[in-house]
């Protein structure tokens, strides 16, 4: 699962380069992916996790067990 975030589902999506000439060349818009380790209280154990910097932001709203639950419920963490 390379280049998707674990808790956002994020990955990465096409566009183009736009010249000063306005000649377009393909290019991909990628994630900021962090490899974070967490302390889960609930199972007593570090999880590692490759979450975006908004993926980040949420944990440290939610808490990372709310945000890997949720996760899980839409699909994106197995």
């Amino acid at each position: 699962m390379s280049r998707v975030c674990q808790i956002t589902g994020k990955k990465a999506m096409g566009g183009h380069n736009v010249s000063h000439s306005n000649i377009k060349t393909k290019r991909q818009f990628r994630p900021n992916l962090h490899t974070k380790k967490f302390f889960v209280p609930e199972l007593d154990d570090y999880v590692v996790l490759k979450v975006s910097a908004k993926g980040i932001r949420n944990i440290n709203k939610k808490g990372v067990w709310n945000c890997i639950i949720e996760a899980s419920e839409k699909g994106i963490i197995k």
